[in-house]
């Protein structure tokens, strides 16, 4: 299998322009594309995992990243996806940012002479005149077609401000001085970045001719992305600072039942026949994918000793010592969207009195699951796990192992 034809089977794509040119330039190792990524904090999150796994397998296939890092889009910020404005940064904040991501990256793609170089939009966006600016590419830009997009649709039921509305046109102005300064070909991104995506396919097209080999760009699918970087309204971040590497896995090896071979054939580099085999597991096997997709995930941010460490760990907190346990059954009743909230199952398990009396237990320190105390009032636990069974202390004695039948 090629790598385009792999990138299919792993449902990776989403939209393409001239498909065939793309598939063939591709395959043959000659893309020379690009990913952007604007600095909006000083780390890289899990929903960016699925652009960097994606030019990692592009690297491996022969074809060049250039990894644009939006020193200059990230003082205006993306209305996509946005129901408000972003809050502005400093230069000194998104220099510091970009700095942070590029030491993140280069755990994924491979840097230098021939390989993959990182470039910074705010070199050429930040010292462009504006009236010239407009003057060399206002004219390629229809506002009609521009307020269509689907990126200024969210914005426009609040107010989309004239600061945002130009931030289509910067991105493109990158994909036509990449093409121009680096022979960049191609671009990729989220399927919600179409609009200005084509925006920059259209203006190097206006500006250079319609035998400008820079027509093609490819979307992944981002709707899996959405879903990734957050986790009970935090961040989930590759810093290990900011996020452990046994919370990294942890949030990983707690993903839906319905989500886990979507993550498994998105983001790892599995084979697709150990995948396809893996796709046929149900039940507990499926907490063993999960497992699987938690280990190779933190491994590849993390380093494999981390990722050990972590699997261990998580198996000791979620077993613990059962030889005295009490066992407490609980059925699908117990649960809400496949999960069921640690305070409802200190209720059930007789542990707590009610929901008020389990919150000033975890706030007090004074409950553990397995051996690790616990601190976040909203710690869910999913089917997959209670069917392996949760242990619950309060205090010293009081300890309850629940168990979904």
């Amino acid at each position: 299998m090629q790598i385009y034809e792999e990138l299919q089977a792993r449902g990776l794509i989403a939209q393409v322009t001239n498909e065939e040119e793309i598939r063939e330039m591709v395959n043959a190792g000659k893309a020379r594309f690009y990913i952007g990524f604007d600095c909006t904090a000083d780390s890289l999150t899990a929903g960016h995992f699925m652009a960097l796994t994606l030019m990692k397998r592009l690297q491996m296939a022969g074809n060049q990243p250039i990894v644009l890092i939006g020193g200059g889009t990230t003082m205006i910020g993306d209305p996509s996806g946005r129901t408000d404005m972003r809050k502005m940064l400093t230069r000194e904040d998104i220099d510091y940012n970009a700095e942070c991501f590029r030491r993140q990256m280069e755990r994924f793609i491979e840097f230098g002479e021939g390989k993959a170089i990182m470039v910074n939009n705010a070199d050429w966006l930040l010292n462009l005149n504006y009236v010239n600016l407009l003057r060399e590419v206002g004219a390629c830009f229809s506002v009609n077609n521009m307020l269509r997009a689907e990126c200024y649709k969210q914005r426009m039921e609040k107010g989309l401000s004239f600061f945002e509305f130009n931030y289509m046109i910067m991105q493109s102005y990158d994909f036509y001085y990449l093409f121009q300064k680096y022979g960049c070909n191609m671009q990729f991104g989220g399927d919600d970045q179409w609009s200005n995506m084509l925006g920059g396919t259209e203006l190097i097209r206006k500006k250079l001719g319609q035998d400008a080999h820079a027509m093609t760009i490819t979307l992944l699918t981002d709707s899996q992305g959405k879903k990734m970087g957050k986790t009970a309204g935090n961040a989930v971040w590759l810093d290990p600072n900011k996020t452990s590497p046994y919370e990294f896995y942890q949030y990983w090896r707690n993903v839906d039942d319905a989500d886990v071979m979507k993550c498994v054939r998105m983001l790892t580099f599995l084979p697709m026949e150990q995948i396809e085999e893996m796709a046929n597991w149900k039940d507990q096997k499926i907490n063993e994918a999960k497992e699987i997709l938690a280990f190779e995930l933190t491994k590849m941010v993390h380093g494999e000793e981390e990722a050990n460490a972590a699997r261990s760990k998580a198996r000791a907190v979620f077993s613990g010592n059962t030889d005295n346990a009490p066992e407490v059954a609980i059925d699908e009743t117990a649960l809400t969207d496949g999960k069921a909230d640690i305070k409802a199952l200190l209720v059930l398990a007789g542990l707590c009195s009610s929901n008020s009396d389990a919150r000033r237990n975890i706030q007090q320190g004074g409950v553990r699951v397995g051996e690790e105390k616990i601190s976040d009032i909203n710690l869910s636990f999913t089917a997959g796990q209670l069917r392996e069974g949760v242990v619950l202390r309060r205090g010293n004695k009081n300890i309850k192992r629940v168990v979904l039948k």
